[in-house]
């Protein structure tokens, strides 16, 4: 329970309340010790690759295993990760030659474009919906979303003064009213969770 629990607690308690202190006062000691939790950060990302690559390996070499449904496209992603990583390690030229270079725009830049263009399609979609007329804060978004439309194309360039006041004022004070709202629910979560209320990260609630 102790190693489980409550170290985990101490270490993320001491440390949270340590890079407090290291932002609060700025000294070489807490820059040096910065730099140094920089370090480690930068460490525990090159494990989390390890231990993400073995995840995908586990499982999809277990969908194969049970001849599972989608185990062609396991084994599909299986054979381009170990091709993609094969060709950059032992290809002529690396990550810069011929072929991976050709993989990499053929291939993954062909599927991204797909992809988000499909997305623009599920945008689209989520847009019409929200720019319904239900009520007066609806038809100012919607009559809000046609003047900058209109005025981003061509022949809405009489347009460009009502946008750019749009733009530069009630835009930006929505921005930063979010941008507000990021920072203090930022700041809730990581209060949160060096006081040990917030647990999810060891794996369950309680």
């Amino acid at each position: 329970m102790f190693l489980k629990r409550t170290l985990p607690l101490l270490v993320v308690f001491l440390l949270g309340l340590a890079m407090i202190i290291q932002f609060f006062i700025p000294h070489p000691v807490s820059q040096t010790f910065y730099d140094s939790m920089a370090e480690w950060v930068r460490i525990s990302g090159a494990f989390a690759l390890v231990l993400g690559l073995a995840s995908f390996f586990y499982v999809h070499t277990r969908k194969i295993a049970r001849k599972n449904k989608d185990s062609f496209y396991s084994g599909v992603a299986i054979f381009c990760l170990l091709g993609m990583a094969g060709v950059g390690i032992f290809g002529r030229g690396g990550t810069n030659g011929w072929l991976f270079s050709n993989l990499y725009r053929s291939i993954n830049v062909s599927l991204d474009s797909t992809m988000f263009s499909l997305l623009s399609f599920y945008i689209a979609s989520a847009a019409f919906k929200s720019f319904k007329a239900r009520n007066a804060m609806a038809f100012a978004l919607l009559v809000t979303a046609i003047i900058v439309m209109l005025g981003r194309v061509s022949f809405g360039s009489f347009l460009d003064g009502v946008v750019e006041w749009i733009l530069v004022y009630p835009n930006t004070a929505a921005q930063r009213g979010i941008t507000i709202g990021i920072g203090l629910g930022s700041i809730a979560t990581s209060l949160k969770i060096i006081l040990g209320i917030e647990r999810a990260y060891l794996g369950g609630g309680d």
